[in-house]
């Protein structure tokens, strides 16, 4: 059984920074695609930012230059480092991870339980 574990978030005031963590465990035969997402009232689940295996990234424009996604391969980690945060940036950040569980069966999309982030003025 697969398991994603985040930590790290909690409140913080404008400006500020925060690091999230999220750790994979279990039975991986390989860990692809790794990302951060963000849920708020009333809006979809949207992509915060993400690594691949090849360590190319992805972000959503307002976190450009503000977050940086990074990942320890050998640790089955993943981190968001959140600086300069805005109110904005308040939401339950949820971490996400392709992973093959067996060589012959496809990668499935395996989430966390997320963690909540706010920021105050």
């Amino acid at each position: 059984q697969v398991q994603l574990v985040e930590s790290g978030g909690g409140l913080v005031q404008t400006g500020g920074s925060l690091r999230l963590s999220c750790a994979a465990s279990g039975s991986i035969f390989s860990l692809n695609t790794m990302g951060w997402y963000r849920q708020t009232p009333g809006k979809q689940r949207e992509l915060v930012a993400a690594v691949d295996s090849g360590g190319r990234t992805n972000y959503a424009d307002s976190m450009k230059g503000r977050f940086t996604i990074s990942r320890d391969n050998a640790e089955n980690t993943v981190t968001l480092q959140m600086n300069s945060v805005r109110p904005e940036d308040t939401g339950v950040y949820y971490c996400s991870a392709s992973i093959k569980t067996l060589y012959n069966k496809p990668p499935l999309d395996y989430w966390g339980q997320g963690t909540r982030v706010t920021v105050s003025s």
